[in-house]
């Protein structure tokens, strides 16, 4: 465990010992870096986040890194990984989502290895609804495991769980109801394609470099195509409209055979709803787009695995995401 973004404040750190305690008793040891100080909004200077997240992906008997949450500015890691050294260590899970992405997806575009946008460490003691996964089953399934989601139909609308004066909960408030929505048109979705994407608001900072080439990662590893996979932190509808036309404008989305939008609180606008600001940024590329989907910032959390092999089907009846570890 280390934050290569932001670490957990004293007040907290009852919460991060309960998410501890839960990886343990599914037999694995906990090792907790130095890299951990959440006093400011970076853990430790970025030369020895970098250092560190780099040893534990390296280190033959890790077999997973997991942060205790994103943060704001994990882009700053970028320049000093040692990218060769990654690409030739044996894989090692990569769990996270929100400001992590921007160091997971490159990882997978540019070395191939798998990495699991999923819910962070210290999300780890809620209970799964029964139709999704845990990223603690993900991790410890075989190459070729197949794995299907679906959406459990409630989700929570505002608010956040108070860690400090209940460090144990363990129950998501769930006062929300819905399901996934197709936002190009009518009709029933069936596509595949290798799964890549991760937090607008993260990725968007990489567009056009090449840190973030998924045209790339697509005809090397996915020549039929890709399902790329997009969510938001909760940016206006605004800067979520922007980001998302400038990553088209890079390239990102153009070998997407579908994608998939998460479910957002996003303030939205009287001229803009959240869904029409998608639409106005990748309605043009002319493929299915699926909103409202559990995998960003709205909880639950649908792990979603970077480099694995999709398909999502969309109907009228039956809405599902399988995913084989490949």
């Amino acid at each position: 465990m280390t934050a290569p973004s932001s670490g957990v404040p004293k007040e907290m750190h009852e919460r991060l010992r309960v998410a501890v305690r839960d990886v343990q008793a599914r037999g694995y040891e906990v090792v907790v870096g130095e890299c951990m100080d959440g006093s400011g909004h970076v853990s430790a200077p970025a030369a020895d986040r970098a250092r560190e997240l780099t040893a534990m992906l390296t280190d033959p008997t890790v077999r997973a890194v997991v942060p205790p949450w994103g943060g704001e500015t994990a882009i700053d890691l970028i320049p000093l990984l040692d990218w060769d050294r990654l690409r030739e260590a044996e894989p090692t899970w990569f769990v996270g989502f929100s400001d992590i992405s921007v160091l997971m997806t490159p990882l997978t575009l540019l070395t191939g290895t798998a990495t699991l946008h999923g819910n962070n460490l210290m999300d780890t003691p809620y209970r799964v609804p029964g139709s999704l996964v845990s990223w603690l089953d993900i991790v410890a399934a075989p190459a070729g495991h197949r794995l299907t989601q679906s959406p459990p139909g409630r989700h929570r609308t505002t608010g956040f769980d108070d860690f400090v004066g209940r460090p144990e909960v363990r129950e998501y408030t769930l006062n929300g109801v819905g399901t996934w929505t197709r936002l190009d048109g009518t009709g029933d979705v069936e596509a595949e394609g290798r799964l890549i994407g991760g937090c607008i608001e993260a990725l968007c900072n990489l567009a056009g470099t090449g840190y973030l080439d998924a045209t790339s990662f697509a005809r090397d590893e996915s020549p039929d195509g890709l399902l790329v996979y997009v969510e938001d932190a909760g940016s206006d509808v605004f800067t979520i409209c922007r980001n998302l036309h400038g990553m088209r404008l890079a390239g990102f989305f153009d070998r997407a055979n579908a994608i998939l939008v998460g479910r957002s609180n996003a303030p939205g606008h009287s001229s803009l709803s959240h869904h029409a600001a998608v639409l106005d940024a990748l309605g043009s590329l002319n493929v299915p787009i699926i909103a409202d989907v559990e995998c960003g910032h709205v909880p639950p959390y649908m792990p979603i695995v970077n480099g694995a092999h999709g398909r999502i089907v969309h109907s009228s009846h039956r809405s599902e995401l399988t995913q084989t570890l490949s």
